[in-house]
């Protein structure tokens, strides 16, 4: 699709007569209604070339990211990313922001949140920044360097202590203090070794056995394995990590075996120690041991108490700093784009602008000549280009989760009409029709109130659980959509499957007390029990009790369901009127828009009609029985017929038709329905290919000096196939999407009878009992409902109800009219930069602009 040329801005007066008309609509919900009137069509945007000078492009650069109304083109898109200008500096800024993170890491809180910059930063005051993090990282390296050699000297002291601790009971008889190992005396008296000896030290204790296993090959069985396991975990000195070791000895004969012991030490990692022999030697080595680890605890205190200094002295300001660092990385990836125009020396970038934003395009280039004191200012040019811009509407934070439900969809094309616009209403209400309960609608709007109340301490709190977030994100749809759930669920007289008698009911009891005792259910017939005034506003209370209560809401819901559907596509073609309007195209309202809305209306805009006059024609006490509910004809097979072309063998006294006359009218209105379905199939392709001709012979003629008439049927045959898909998609979509919305009709009903079953089948059987035990027991069954309520008809049915009705509007509202071949806004904007981490930026389209590849 082409991009209208600048001329097309004089077009749009009617649709900003109207949007100011929607705008006074949704003050109520709107802070600043200003983004709702840009909502009815995307923003007209501007390809702008920018003359910059390198002394002032830092300065201006920063104001436009603050600002975030640029998106940049890269100009140098076959040079390699090691060959750009400002290739240093985005490597020392991206070396700045490793050690920052590197520090962060370090931390042992969150920082708190960064402090607001009020001026971009001078490069001296880069520089600056610069050095102090070089500094602080060497300081912190070398601060937790000596750190870790104090807690391995540590944990190696405290495992020797453990050690002597457990091969006491190894080498010596508390009792009697005689060295013994089994039955076999090692040492005399004297502590003098005798014939064997050992090797004690220390190994993970996952690794036990297979250590003792090999030792044992190693030895051919002629070593003797003493073990005990260390009861308190000890901690990793650089990961801190809780480890699981286990205290050994083995005692062996020769210097052999001695050497093939220490190298499956070696191979194990298990630490060997020097352990004396004798129990004297012990205690004082103990001694020894222990002043050695409250001297270390002391030395291990201090240190960690002067590195929590230095870190919390940091905390304050590594937000400030990874905020300014990621700030000037991007201003430096963004000119990297920008081309050298090396005889004017001067930058030259192109970027999309919104027209009405261009105002702070041209001050951010004024503001970096002042700054920089340059004698040459900047210039800012308009470039004409055929090429598409990319689309952009601008939202605030009620309209960004309606605007997010259609880009989800697909982005606008350049400039048609917005459907978000119109969803902000017919979304919730769809959704309420479905979920029409105003306990479950007013348990859903006090969730959403809590969530816009406290939005402001909300966002503060950044959470990665992508289920809040979503909830979070769509906090005002859901208010939407509980607030109309109540509306319906007042209509349905529907409160947790109760029904609320707030006017009194129109209907009057026919029933003796014999009948009232012995049976459950009651049928309401209106020619016995209306009292011939109407309930004032939804359904009367009494339908609740009736036994037949289930056949007149499902003739209701069904009736609403197809009468909603129809308005809801009929507004949706409509829709594509303006679009025509707007891009200059009145041939199309001729050769597609009439006929499928002639082809939409005469056959099911009909079929609506014909339930209003069932409605108002037929009635319970008719004097004519003709007009009696006996007589009453099914709408759809009335509606059947007329498409089959089949009489209706309706018997005396009831007649075939609900008026004269209607037989002519219904085939008249399915000859022109029908007639409309060439329209569509050739009118377009037939037009198309007749300016074609008109362009070329006009070129010939110019070029000749006269007229030549030639043919031309190249295309024709894909034009129609083109046309012939979408003709066909139309027609039969008309009868599947009004099928579709029969869906509002099967989700009411199933969320009214689960409700319903929920208390029949749970809460009642507590309410009912009168013993004062079952009072305890309600709390109990309460609690289950509640949660079941909660659970099912709150979260699933409304997520169901919500899944539904995205539905219809992506395939049944919005397929009429929006094409949505368009690619989004990304400005350069540091707020976009600095939500997303790093790993999201590299997923995400290029927040400093450019289409999507």
């Amino acid at each position: 699709m082409k991009a209208p040329s600048d001329h097309h801005q004089n077009m749009v007066v009617k649709p900003k007569i109207y949007v100011r008309g929607i705008e006074s609509i949704f003050k109520v919900f709107v802070l600043d209604p200003g983004p709702v009137g840009t909502m009815f069509r995307s923003e007209e945007m501007v390809l702008c070339q920018l003359f910059v000078q390198p002394e002032a492009a830092y300065v201006s650069m920063y104001e436009l990211g603050e600002a975030g109304i640029a998106q940049f083109r890269d100009l140098n898109p076959h040079v390699n990313d090691f060959q750009r200008r400002y290739v240093t500096e985005v490597r020392r800024c991206s070396e700045m922001e490793r050690k920052l993170r590197w520090v962060s890491g370090e931390l042992p809180e969150p920082p708190p949140p960064p402090k607001l910059s009020p001026r971009v930063l001078t490069p001296r005051e880069i520089n600056i920044l610069e050095e102090r993090i070089d500094y602080i990282e060497s300081e912190i390296q070398e601060i937790t360097k000596n750190a870790q050699n104090l807690k391995t000297d540590y944990l190696a002291l405290i495992e020797l202590k453990i050690l002597i601790e457990k091969t006491q009971t190894f080498f010596q008889d508390h009792s009697a203090h005689r060295k013994i190992s089994a039955s076999v005396q090692i040492y005399n008296n004297e502590g003098a070794i005798g014939h064997l000896g050992f090797i004690a030290g220390v190994v993970a204790t996952p690794r036990v056995p297979s250590f003792e296993r090999m030792l044992w090959r190693i030895s051919h069985g002629n070593i003797f394995f003493k073990q005990a396991q260390i009861d308190e975990p000890l901690k990793d000195p650089v990961t801190g990590h809780e480890l699981q070791k286990t205290v050994f000895v083995v005692f062996f004969h020769g210097e052999q075996i001695k050497l093939r012991v220490k190298k499956v030490c070696h191979g194990f990692q298990a630490t060997p120690y020097p352990c004396p022999a004798t129990y004297k030697e012990q205690q004082e080595m103990m001694a020894g041991i222990e002043t050695r680890i409250k001297d270390l605890e002391m030395v291990l205190e201090q240190t960690e108490n002067h590195r929590r200094l230095v870190l919390t002295n940091i905390a304050r300001d590594i937000s400030t700093w990874m905020v300014a660092v990621r700030k000037e990385k991007a201003i430096y990836h963004t000119l990297n784009m920008f081309s050298m125009d090396i005889v004017k020396k001067c930058l030259i970038a192109e970027c999309w602008v919104p027209r009405q934003d261009l105002h702070i395009l041209q001050r951010a280039l004024d503001n970096g000549v002042k700054a920089s004191g340059s004698p040459i200012p900047s210039f800012l040019h308009h470039v004409p280009t055929r090429e598409t811009p990319p689309t952009f509407n601008r939202t605030n934070k009620f309209t960004r989760g309606f605007q997010t439900l259609i880009d989800s969809y697909g982005i606008a094309s350049y400039r048609e009409v917005n459907p978000a616009l119109y969803t902000i209403i017919t979304f919730p209400f769809l959704f309420a029709v479905m979920f029409g309960d105003m306990g479950h609608g007013i348990i859903m709007t006090a969730f959403a109130a809590i969530l816009v109340i406290f939005e402001k301490k909300f966002a503060k709190n950044k959470t990665d659980n992508e289920i809040w977030n979503i909830f979070f994100g769509g906090r005002y749809i859901i208010l939407l959509m509980g607030i109309f759930s109540i509306y319906t669920g007042f209509i349905y007289n529907d409160m947790f499957s109760k029904s609320l008698n707030i006017f009194g009911s129109s209907w009057k009891n026919v029933y003796d007390e014999h009948t009232l005792n012995s049976s459950s259910s009651f049928d309401l017939d209106p020619k016995d029990a209306y009292t011939g005034t109407p309930y004032p506003a939804g359904l009367d209370p009494a339908w609740q009790f009736a036994g037949n209560n289930i056949i007149f809401l499902n003739s209701f819901k069904m009736k609403l369901s197809i009468i909603f559907g129809v308005l809801h596509m009929a507004f949706g073609v409509t829709m594509s009127v303006v679009n025509f309007n707007f891009f200059k195209k009145p041939e199309m309202i001729l050769l597609q828009y009439i006929p499928q809305i002639v082809f939409l209306l005469l056959l099911f805009w009909y079929l609506c009609i014909l339930m209003f006059m069932k409605w108002f024609i037929y009635s319970a006490d008719a004097i004519d029985p003709a007009l009696g509910t006996s007589c009453a004809p099914s709408v759809l097979i009335i509606f059947i017929n007329m498409m089959l072309l089949k009489e209706s063998n309706i018997k005396e006294p009831c007649k075939p038709f609900m008026f004269d006359g209607q037989d002519t009218i219904q085939k008249v209105f399915l000859a022109v329905a029908f007639l409309c379905i060439p329209v569509m199939l050739f009118g377009k392709p037939v037009y198309e290919i007749m300016v074609v001709r008109k362009n070329k012979r006009y070129q010939q003629g110019v070029e000749s000096g006269e007229v030549v008439e030639e043919g031309h049927g190249d295309g024709f045959g894909e034009l129609m196939i083109v046309q012939g898909i979408h003709t066909i998609e139309y027609v039969l979509g008309c009868v599947s999407h009004t099928a579709s919305y029969l869906r509002l009709w099967a989700l009411s009903l199933a969320h009214a009878q689960l409700s319903a079953v929920l208390w029949q089948r749970l809460l009642k059987m507590g309410l009912g009992a009168g013993s004062p035990v079952n009072a305890i027991v309600l709390y109990v069954i309460f609690a289950a409902w509640a949660f079941f309520t909660l659970a099912i008809l709150v979260l699933m049915e409304g997520l169901s109800a919500f899944l539904h009705t995205l539905r219809l509007h992506w395939v049944e509202f919005m397929s009429k009219f929006y094409e949505g071949h368009g690619y989004a806004f990304f400005p350069f904007s540091f707020s976009a930069i600095l939500e997303n981490d790093e790993e999201d930026v590299k997923d995400k389209p290029n927040p400093n602009g450019g289409p999507p590849e």
